[in-house]
């Protein structure tokens, strides 16, 4: 599983501030908060939700290196967490 790119465009592109980025099963995905009360996300860790990552960025529009810089950051996380 691999936090890239186009996992953060996907969540900044979200309609709502109350999608999240989760790990699954060892699969990082985008849904929205409210999914996580069903079955079908029970165990999904929250790496960050889409108004965590606007504020880290400082805008919904970043630029790609930003974007970059903030994956590898994910993924580091992700990895120490050894999932």
């Amino acid at each position: 599983m691999k936090i890239d790119e186009s996992l953060i465009r996907e969540l900044l592109g979200a309609p709502s501030d109350d999608s999240v980025l989760v790990l699954l099963e060892g699969r990082a995905q985008v849904v929205e908060q409210a999914a996580l009360n069903s079955g079908q996300y029970h165990g999904a860790a929250v790496l960050i939700s889409r108004a965590e990552l606007v504020e880290r960025l400082g805008t919904p529009s970043p630029a790609e290196e930003d974007v970059t810089r903030l994956s590898a950051s994910l993924q580091d996380a992700v990895d120490k967490l050894g999932a």
